[in-house]
């Protein structure tokens, strides 16, 4: 019986200590694009680098998915994911979620993980992005918005609309993040 009531308080205490080390970023839960499915971000994200992405579907930089999905190909497998929340906000984004999920599937391949449509700006900020705002300093200007999580949680930094997915600085930020060994002191 001992053995069993410590084998339980090994757990309950390892589930805190990981949660008490997940960055303040990822400790939401949201729903996936079009779907029921919710998705803890802790859970599934912790420990990757992060490319945090406000989307559009009827917006001049809506081909940017496509360079997007090649960034989340190519580091997929190292600790890395792009993260896509279709955003109204600029009035660019179709109110009916299952034409924004064929868009950025049938048109765009996206595979990366896209998530429910949310406010990035306002009164009505989603508090992902409320967060990222305060987190980095400034709040997405337009569509295709970027800001880049490294494995502990900071902010690398953050990218306007007009940085292409395959921008030569961006990619370093990249490759710097998911190269950096992860510190104890997450945020």
């Amino acid at each position: 019986m001992k053995a069993i009531v410590f084998a339980i308080g090994t757990l309950l205490a390892s589930a805190s200590v990981s949660a008490t080390q997940c960055p303040d970023l990822l400790k939401f839960a949201k729903r996936k694009l079009n779907s029921q499915e919710v998705v803890n971000l802790c859970e599934t994200y912790q420990g990757k680098a992060v490319l945090f992405v406000n989307t559009a579907s009827y917006c001049g930089f809506t081909p940017q998915f496509k360079g997007l999905e090649a960034l989340y190909d190519k580091y997929k497998d190292k600790d890395f994911v792009v993260l896509g929340f279709p955003s109204h906000d600029f009035n660019q984004e179709d109110n009916d979620e299952g034409k924004t999920a064929e868009l950025c599937k049938l048109t765009y391949g996206v595979k990366f993980p896209m998530f429910e449509p949310i406010a990035v700006r306002g009164d009505d900020v989603d508090p992902l992005y409320r967060m990222l705002a305060k987190k980095s300093g400034t709040t997405p200007k337009w569509n295709f918005y970027k800001y880049l999580m490294d494995k502990d949680g900071n902010i690398v930094d953050s990218y306007s609309s007009m940085t292409k997915p395959d921008d030569e600085d961006l990619i370093a930020d990249i490759e710097k993040a998911i190269a950096a060994p992860m510190h104890s002191g997450v945020q």
